[in-house]
């Protein structure tokens, strides 16, 4: 079972996502707050698998709540759950550590397969969303970088996708990275599944878009 932690300041809506995750099969909720500093202490004490929370909610903001479970909660996976579907949110969700942003409004069956697909180690951004973390991605800033914007990929992910945009093959890779094939072969993977492609080309194509393989090496 996934565990979950759903936490909005609305009580009612909050309700309605409690009773949409305990009615699947797949999930369990484990904990319900209201605030951010609440997402923060029950993340750290309960260990969820996923959090689920609200951008704007009292004390604590949800964007410095996601960067504190990313912290104290590293291995929790943070699906953003909000009113706001702007450009703006969603690169701030991004930067932040979200693995998912889903607008209110999406389908309980919507909001399990989310919660189930980010548990398995995918990123979801749903709807409108989806259209907007796209400028997102393709458009950074000056001091963004592949770390910052990509939060769904670990460090070695990115040196792998740094390199593999830079059009080095498997084996070269796993030399300069000092590390078997195999393991860059599962890196890969774990990239495209992540990025949502399908294969290298639109890897690489991802990875120019927020400056990676574009230096030398």
């Amino acid at each position: 079972m996934i565990r979950v932690l759903v936490v909005d300041d609305h009580p009612v809506y909050r309700d309605g996502v409690v009773m949409a995750l305990d009615a699947s099969e797949e999930c369990v909720v484990v904990g319900q707050g209201q605030d951010g500093d609440q997402a923060v202490r029950l993340g750290h004490e309960l260990q969820p698998d996923v959090v689920l929370l609200d951008l704007r909610m009292p004390g604590t903001d949800g964007l410095d709540a996601i960067r504190l479970l990313r912290i104290g909660t590293p291995s929790a996976r943070i699906i953003v759950l909000t009113m706001f579907e702007d450009e703006a949110s969603v690169r701030a969700a991004l930067r932040a550590g979200a693995c998912g942003y889903l607008v209110k409004g999406a389908t309980r069956e919507e909001l399990v397969r989310s919660v189930v697909a980010v548990a398995g180690g995918q990123v979801v951004f749903a709807g409108s969303a989806a259209t907007a973390v796209q400028r997102a991605l393709s458009v950074p800033d000056n001091a963004s970088s592949g770390r910052t914007l990509l939060p769904m990929l670990s460090e070695r992910e990115i040196e792998v996708l740094d390199l593999v945009a830079r059009g080095r093959a498997n084996g070269e890779i796993a030399r300069r990275l000092v590390i078997s094939e195999k393991t860059v072969r599962n890196h890969v993977s774990h990239i495209f599944l992540k990025l949502g492609v399908s294969g290298r080309a639109q890897a690489v194509a991802a990875a120019r878009d927020v400056g990676l393989g574009t230096g030398a090496g």
